[in-house]
């Protein structure tokens, strides 16, 4: 069944949704992504000292992640649930903003259009940029060029959606054919738009010779779970409450058509 929904309902559906998708991408932050989080703040503490020395850290007001910080790492830990609740609201506002305008254009019903749309979103806002320029622990980057490299992240979530549009748009273009042949052309936008805007952005490698490879790469694999929790709730849970209500409508629809 298409999706019939006011556009207030979607936006109360999706901040739902999100809250739900937050929270649960917060639990996978809190047991998987910290553990990462604090040895690399170990590795950063413990190599301070021997490059600056003890009376020179205290006398600049050193960096300092544990209790001495503005929040501290258990403040920072807890924080998490309410900061990605909130984050995950957002996202789901703009995701049913995003699936309202998405149905004007597709006969998908329901739950397939949400759970299409939530594999869209994160294929362009997490897995575009993230194989770019994978998300990196503390202690690894010069925090003089964050600013560029948080512009160049921007970038790359514009190059995902384009990709993805481009995608959508191969897909559309050739109706009259195969679903198999729609899909590899959309596939193929997506990887073509892809490959070009990643030789275009220009590479960023800050990572120092001796931090440990193998925690660098269990930090990314934590951040990608994390974030793909978050998408993946975000679309299961906006499309269960989506049959959940059609499940609800029906009946009545169907009583008040015997009755006529």
């Amino acid at each position: 069944m298409p999706l019939t929904d006011s556009l207030k309902t979607l936006l109360l559906r999706g901040l739902l949704a999100g809250l739900i998708a937050g929270l649960l991408a917060a639990s996978v932050g809190y047991f998987v992504g910290e553990p990462k989080i604090d040895a690399a703040i170990a590795i950063e503490e413990a190599a301070a000292p021997a490059e600056h020395g003890h009376g020179e850290e205290e006398a600049t007001g050193g960096h300092f992640h544990g209790d001495e910080a503005a929040v501290s790492r258990s403040g920072q830990k807890a924080g998490q649930f309410l900061a990605l609740g909130l984050a995950g609201m957002a996202f789901g506002a703009l995701f049913a903003l995003a699936i309202n305008l998405a149905r004007r254009f597709s006969t998908l019903s329901g739950p397939r259009l949400v759970l299409t749309g939530a594999v869209l979103a994160w294929a362009a806002i997490v897995a575009v940029p993230f194989f770019k320029y994978p998300a990196n622990p503390p202690a690894v980057g010069d925090p003089d060029t964050i600013n560029d490299r948080t512009w160049l992240w921007v970038a790359a979530v514009v190059l995902g959606l384009l990709a993805v549009a481009a995608g959508v748009a191969a897909y559309r273009a050739l109706a009259s054919q195969l679903g198999t042949v729609q899909l590899i052309a959309g596939v193929a936008a997506f990887v073509l738009v892809t490959t070009v805007g990643y030789l275009v952005l220009p590479g960023v490698n800050e990572v120092a010779d001796d931090f440990p490879a193998s925690l660098r790469w269990e930090f990314r694999v934590a951040s990608l779970a994390q974030t793909a929790t978050l998408w993946a709730s975000l679309g299961l849970a906006f499309a269960a409450l989506t049959e959940f209500a059609s499940r609800r409508s029906t009946p009545v629809a169907e009583q008040v058509a015997t009755a006529g």
